[in-house]
Parts: structure tokens; sequence; C-alpha cells
């Protein structure tokens, strides 16, 4: 295999950004720490190239749009905003909180939260 080859290959697994603010997700929400553990794990194994995709992985994910995306972590009790750029294969963290945070959210419009 050549370096170039090689690289490419490297790439086309999903990328996530900030792992830094999934930790202090997991500390915030210490109950979902091992379900959010285990959505990054999948998740930066999948190759996903569309929205449709994600979807046959996550059936219960919810496509907000070609972009952004929510999926219910630890038996709905969370939820998880990303944002997803298929074509460069990177997720970012927009935000997560409870379910009953969420109710009182905007999904379509809420911005990303930085980790303190």
């Amino acid at each position: 295999m050549f370096v170039a080859d090689i690289c490419l290959f490297l790439y086309k697994q999903m990328r996530i950004i900030a792992v830094r603010t999934l930790k202090e997700y997991a500390k915030e929400f210490y109950p979902a720490e091992q379900a959010l553990l285990s959505w990054y794990e999948e998740v930066t194994v999948a190759q996903w190239n569309s929205p449709n995709e994600l979807k046959a992985q996550y059936k219960n994910a919810s496509i907000i749009n070609n972009k952004r995306v929510v999926f219910n972590i630890h038996g709905n009790s969370y939820r998880l905003i990303v944002d997803i750029e298929y074509r460069l294969k990177i997720v970012f963290v927009v935000w997560f909180g409870t379910h009953k945070q969420y109710d009182l959210i905007n999904a379509k419009t809420i911005s990303y939260v930085k980790a303190n």
C-alpha cells in the first residue's frame, strides 16, 4: 500500500470534534457515561456518506437536515445533537442533555456549546 492510500484509508472513518466536550458531558451526566462512550466507539468506525447511511445504522436517530442529527442516548434518557460533514467524515458535537432539557431547546438552531 502506498502512503497516499494509507492516508485515504485512515480518513474514511468518522472523526469526532470535540472529544473533550464529550468527556465533559460524561462527567456532568454520569449515568450516560457508558452510553456516550459506546456511541463514540461506534461512530469513530462508521463510514457514513449520507444521512441515509447513518439512518440505516441508527434507526432511532432523528435527521433534522442534511447536516444535523439527534441521537437518543442511554435508553432515550438523553439527547445528543451533532452536525455531520459527510464528505469530510467529521462529526461536530453541538449539544448534549437530558430529554427534558432537549424539549426546551430548538434542535435546528441551537449553537455549539464549548466545554469549560
